[in-house]
């Protein structure tokens, strides 16, 4: 069986002044959209967390099959929105690995996805699974087994999982070019990232 995936986007976008990156337009639709999409495609089951009472980005993926969790103390970082994602995926399937698809990285690919979870079951669904940039960076998505979801589940502050990776040998699956790891956080990186995509733009 497909691991949960969790899209973790309660993030503020605080270095985009003003402007949501997760509402920015990729493939004629916003971000968020576009991630979820391709999670779906990819054949996982698809939770996001959103922070509280984000009416923008809820709308952003109607009409899709995810579910929708709220992150009280989003604010936290995303330690804490993984926490609570991982709540969530121990509470309706305790015996699933959590695939970790960060929002912000518009390269990434359906057949990325399966790929990284190919090679997870391939090494007996036991070792953490994480994509690279073809330079080996790591990037996203990350597979967590079952047994790490308890410590997912208490991380804090805006670490993400390297405390509950620390100690773990994971297994890497090299991706074309910078899918994997490329995310866009400023206004000046989405006007880099559209230029490539439209060089006649």
């Amino acid at each position: 069986m497909n691991p949960l995936a969790v899209i973790p986007a309660a993030g503020s976008s605080s270095r985009m002044r003003g402007r949501d990156k997760l509402l920015e337009k990729v493939e004629g639709m916003p971000l968020l959209r576009r991630q979820a999409g391709i999670a779906i495609e990819s054949g996982c089951e698809v939770v996001v967390a959103l922070p509280k009472d984000d009416v923008v980005r809820r709308e952003a993926i109607g009409g899709l099959a995810v579910t929708v969790i709220e992150v009280e103390d989003a604010a936290e970082g995303l330690g804490a929105t993984l926490r609570a994602a991982t709540l969530h995926v121990m509470q309706v399937a305790l015996d699933r690995a959590m695939m970790v698809l960060l929002p912000d990285v518009p390269g990434i690919t359906a057949s990325d996805i399966k790929s990284v979870i190919e090679r997870f079951e391939a090494a007996g669904g036991d070792t953490p699974t994480r994509a690279t940039g073809a330079e080996g960076g790591p990037g996203t998505p990350l597979i967590v087994p079952p047994r790490l979801l308890p410590q997912f589940a208490k991380l804090t502050g805006d670490e993400g999982g390297r405390s509950a990776l620390k100690d773990e040998t994971i297994t890497f699956v090299q991706l074309q070019g910078d899918r994997a790891t490329r995310d866009l956080d400023t206004p000046e990186d989405w006007q880099a990232w559209h230029k490539e995509a439209n060089p006649s733009r």
